[in-house]
């Protein structure tokens, strides 16, 4: 799913992020939502998020697996 629209991201959701320091290679790093970082609804380079593992902060690009909320 689109990672450009807020309100398809949830807290827990399993979201593929580019880190900043990976945006000229654009690899994806693989985690959980812990926090959503933009306040717009929509990002045309992916709303940025905060992972539970290690506190890393990117843009998403897919959002793979929703929680059950």
């Amino acid at each position: 799913m689109n990672g450009q629209i807020r309100k398809n991201i949830t807290i827990g959701a399993l979201v593929d992020i580019v880190l900043k320091k990976d945006q000229p290679t654009g690899k994806l790093t693989r985690g959980h939502v812990k926090r959503i970082l933009t306040n717009s609804p929509t990002h045309p380079h992916g709303i940025k998020v905060m992972l539970e593992e290690d506190d890393m902060v990117g843009r998403v690009q897919e959002i793979l697996e929703e929680t059950a909320n």
